[in-house]
């Protein structure tokens, strides 16, 4: 199977780079381990985190525009996510109305990656369907091998698969807050949000070291403030629900449903109620309305959907390891939510508030109501020429080489929930605003030359710790795969490594697609 270029990942990006790629000519074989595409985007994040709508240009804001049209509006931020899948898969129509440059295959996985003299020849896919959840599939009895060979290759995952198959440097983690001057980045010293507000027992027997920690937290002091570690921040599902009867699912309880998993939840309530703090729902809860009575539903506060703790394995994890990965964080968003339903430890009126809420029958209908997609807010990082930085967010330093903008806060979830002084804490969280939209150099997407000179990865790209957490949004992804679908295109144009590809002129051409590459603030010319 051949073509012009690969694109592995049909996340919101793999599926933008595929159209952009097309759109210039290329063939397209798009890669994508799950049956569905499109991601987050598609998959349960409705609520789309911007940071500065005026930074966001070509092909990605045409998908929000697109969107808009469903609602009747210019444009629309706001969605329900199968209108989002449906926007995918008629971009990649119209992209294919002249004859097939796309070829989408799907519940197809990385397997070997064959490299010739700095340049990937050919990879092996393993065609492994995924099950009733989406989870990657990990039965190694149902592989059927596919062998993909095209000129160059698009890392468009969240995982960055194919970029480390490729032997190409990454990281997992966060750096010691000295490798770059970042204070921002490494273990933190205070974490003040999503934080216990009041104290709470660690242990099985309250009071009692000895008796051993609750379920939900994670052995060890956490660290030296500041310092380096391999943890990252937590994973999550962001769900779609609604109190309209008419189109719900009830939310059961997961296989092996054991309240006594949440009795760190239960403490804290009983915590808040005696310290006489607020107990309301939206306190565990962030509560995002998208059209038609749904929601995109995500962390908030210290005991919420984020499975902190439980996901650092799952970067460099194996098809099994990230498929239990994959259920462990669904049953428990499943627990927890069926907890604040059913615990007689919950107050009253949040059981009440909680269940009046149901899964959308009309959403993930072959997933049984829950997303088709993981928030793997962040897993591998790769380590290329240029390592965007807390320095280039706060424009203490730039970048001449600009393909797009980023905008939103640097944001960390938390990492661990630890004991510290006797009782439970949070431990990671950052959220601290960018001075304003800032570039985004093409060097931090393509890979060190001796190491690959036909990859370019725009997802997992070239960034620390915490300036990822501010690019790591979906428009963003969006907009930096268009720019490396046409950088890929401008490489096979001169048969050039995609580490020589003219810079300037991609800035041109990028610019002619509706791209934004320099900030102007409001008013300023």
């Amino acid at each position: 199977m051949k073509s012009d270029i690969c694109i592995y990942g049909g996340t919101s990006a793999g599926v933008i780079a595929a159209v952009a790629a097309a759109k210039l000519g290329r063939s397209v074989i798009l890669v994508e381990p799950g049956r569905h595409l499109g991601g987050m985007s598609s998959g349960g994040l409705g609520q789309t985190d911007i940071g500065n709508k005026d930074a966001i240009g070509g092909i990605s804001r045409d998908f929000y525009r697109r969107i808009g049209k469903v609602y009747g509006e210019p444009e629309s931020w706001k969605f329900e996510p199968h209108v989002a899948e449906k926007t995918f898969a008629d971009l990649i129509a119209e992209a294919n109305a002249g004859g097939e440059k796309i070829r989408v295959l799907l519940n197809h996985r990385i397997g070997e990656v064959e490299k010739n003299s700095g340049r990937i020849g050919r990879i092996e896919l393993a065609h492994v369907p995924s099950d009733d959840r989406n989870a990657p599939g990990a039965d190694e009895k149902l592989i059927q091998h596919v062998i993909v060979e095209s000129s160059m290759y698009i890392d468009a995952g969240y995982e960055g698969d194919l970029m480390a198959r490729a032997k190409v440097g990454y990281t997992v983690g966060r750096e010691a807050s000295a490798q770059y001057g970042e204070s921002l980045n490494g273990i933190r010293a205070q974490t003040p949000k999503h934080q216990f507000i009041v104290p709470v027992d660690p242990y099985m027997k309250a009071g009692q070291p000895s008796s051993g920690l609750l379920p939900l937290i994670q052995e060890g002091d956490g660290g030296k403030p500041g310092g380096a570690d391999s943890r990252v921040q937590t994973y999550n599902f962001r769900l779609c629900i609604t109190q309209n009867k008419a189109n719900q699912i009830p939310i059961g309880p997961p296989a092996g449903y054991d309240p006594g998993r949440y009795e760190i939840l239960g403490r804290y309530f009983e915590a808040l109620e005696a310290a006489k703090k607020p107990t309301g729902l939206g306190n565990f809860l962030k509560i995002d309305r998208v059209p038609n009575g749904k929601t995109d539903i995500n962390n908030n506060g210290p005991v919420s959907t984020d499975f902190i703790g439980m996901n650092w394995d799952y970067p460099d994890g194996d098809p099994a390891l990230r498929a239990k990965s994959w259920h462990a964080h669904l049953d428990y968003i499943q627990g927890f939510l069926h907890y604040l339903i059913t615990s007689n430890r919950v107050p009253a009126e949040v059981r009440k508030e909680m269940g009046s809420w149901g899964l959308c029958k009309d959403e993930f209908t072959d997933t049984g109501g829950w997303p088709h997609q993981m928030y793997v807010r962040e897993a591998r990082r790769m380590i290329g020429p240029y390592v965007v930085t807390q320095s280039v967010c706060e424009h203490k330093t730039t970048a001449d080489d600009a393909i797009g903008l980023a905008a939103y806060n640097m944001d960390s979830h938390n990492c661990q929930r630890i004991v510290q002084n006797g009782v439970v804490r949070n431990e990671g969280d950052v959220q601290v605003a960018p001075a304003a939209p800032y570039p985004i150099s093409y060097r931090a997407i393509t890979p060190k030359k001796e190491e690959c000179e036909n990859l370019l990865v725009p997802v997992c790209l070239s960034a620390s710790h915490i300036a990822y957490g501010s690019i790591r949004m979906e428009p963003v992804f969006m907009l930096l795969a268009q720019s490396a679908a046409s950088a890929a295109h401008m490489a096979l144009e001169k048969k050039s490594s995609v580490q020589d590809v003219d810079v300037a002129a991609l800035r041109e051409r990028l610019l002619e697609a509706g791209q934004i590459l320099k900030w102007n603030a409001p008013g300023k010319k």
